[in-house]
């Protein structure tokens, strides 16, 4: 069944904006040839998305002839200011963009309860605000936040749990009482793959795992260049994983016994002190016997994921994955093939500390285009 002129033209306009997006600024013609429309049909979406605000002229080609044809048309980038915020134990990170994604006002602040869990909140919202403002952005179109603990994929609710500070469930309640914007909240884990696979170590992967390794120990699932998260959003859950080495056993109320007892920052720590290093500077101190001690422990999560999984790459992320580089993965890599007959590429994070942030904000310029986007 031939599609309504309606639905045709939405799908023509929707193009030329992920290629104005993708290309950058566009002539005309530029447009008529990437996607294949006659002059008429490119002339008429060009008025439609100049009229919606979504479009406007930036220039003119410098080698064309001038003309209509030689306008550069672009994205009107300030049609919708984005941000995306990072809610860690102790802190939180904030970063303020446009509809293309472009930064334009970022900040950091420490955050605790030492004080109670309202001043709390309300120091992380300020901080939002505020940085909201700096960037000139008198309303927010869309808000991702990332955290940890599990996400529910039904309602999108960060859930409650035993262990995630009071603040963090409260801060998101507030976000949506106090601003005029969609507030989106999502595992920072799964956060950080997102921006792997499309920014960083995973682009040119469609499959992989990565293992956040940092205070608490996580797994993001991508298959299909999908992110997987599991019928109640605890998919890489790999804390609890049970795993030879340990204490005892993990329970449904706390990960104590399983991966997490080897593989957490405290345990990291532990280890290389045991190596009698310094733990703030032992994954870059290059110390052979600490290394490979620690691939030996990420080595077991590691390989009871490409067991399930098969997912043929693995990426090391987090504070541990981060500081670790490409030293700890080529480590681990040489132990998971020691552990399974499955081949596992293992790859160092190359976002870094900024993962988190920048998966936040890729899913906030995602849920926005989709909105204003016909």
């Amino acid at each position: 069944m031939a599609a309504s002129p309606s639905t045709a033209r939405a799908i023509n306009d929707r193009h030329a904006l992920r290629l104005l997006q993708d290309e950058g600024p566009l002539t005309a013609a530029q447009l008529k040839t990437l996607t294949g429309l006659s002059r008429p049909t490119v002339a008429d979406l060009v008025e439609r998305l100049r009229g919606s605000g979504l479009v406007h002229v930036v220039g003119e080609a410098g080698a064309e002839r001038r003309g209509p044809n030689a306008k550069l048309y672009g994205i009107v980038a300030d049609r919708a200011h984005l941000a995306a915020l990072d809610v860690r134990t102790h802190s939180v990170s904030v970063t303020v963009a446009d509809l293309l994604g472009a930064t334009l006002a970022e900040a950091s602040a420490p955050v605790g309860e030492d004080g109670g869990t309202g001043p709390a909140v309300e120091k992380a919202v300020t901080l939002l605000e505020r940085t909201a403002k700096e960037a000139g952005a008198d309303r927010l179109h869309t808000l991702t936040v990332g955290a940890p603990g599990l996400v529910d994929p039904a309602g999108g609710e960060l859930r409650d749990s035993a262990k995630l500070p009071a603040w963090h469930r409260r801060l998101v309640a507030v976000l949506q009482e106090r601003l005029p914007a969609r507030v989106l909240v999502e595992n920072e884990t799964n956060l950080a793959a997102v921006a792997e696979l499309r920014a960083g170590a995973a682009r040119d992967r469609e499959d992989f795992v990565l293992l956040w390794l940092g205070q608490g120990v996580g797994a993001a699932v991508v298959l299909g260049g999908r992110l997987r998260r599991g019928a109640s959003g605890g998919a890489g859950e790999i804390g609890f994983l049970p795993v030879p080495g340990t204490s005892g056993l993990p329970s449904a109320t706390g990960c104590d016994g399983g991966f997490h007892e080897l593989a957490c920052l405290a345990a990291v720590e532990a280890l290389a002190l045991d190596h009698g290093l310094d733990p703030a500077s032992a994954l870059a101190s290059g110390h052979g016997p600490f290394l490979d001690a620690l691939a030996r422990r990420l080595a077991l999560g590691a390989a009871a994921v490409a067991s399930v999984l098969d997912p043929g790459c693995v990426v090391l992320a987090g504070d541990t994955g981060h500081r670790g580089g490409a030293a700890l993965a080529a480590r681990v890599e040489a132990e998971l093939a020691l552990l399974s007959p499955l081949r596992t590429e293992v790859r160092a994070t190359a976002l870094g500390d900024t993962a988190v942030l920048r998966g936040a904000l890729l899913v906030s310029r995602d849920a926005a285009q989709d909105e204003l986007f016909p």
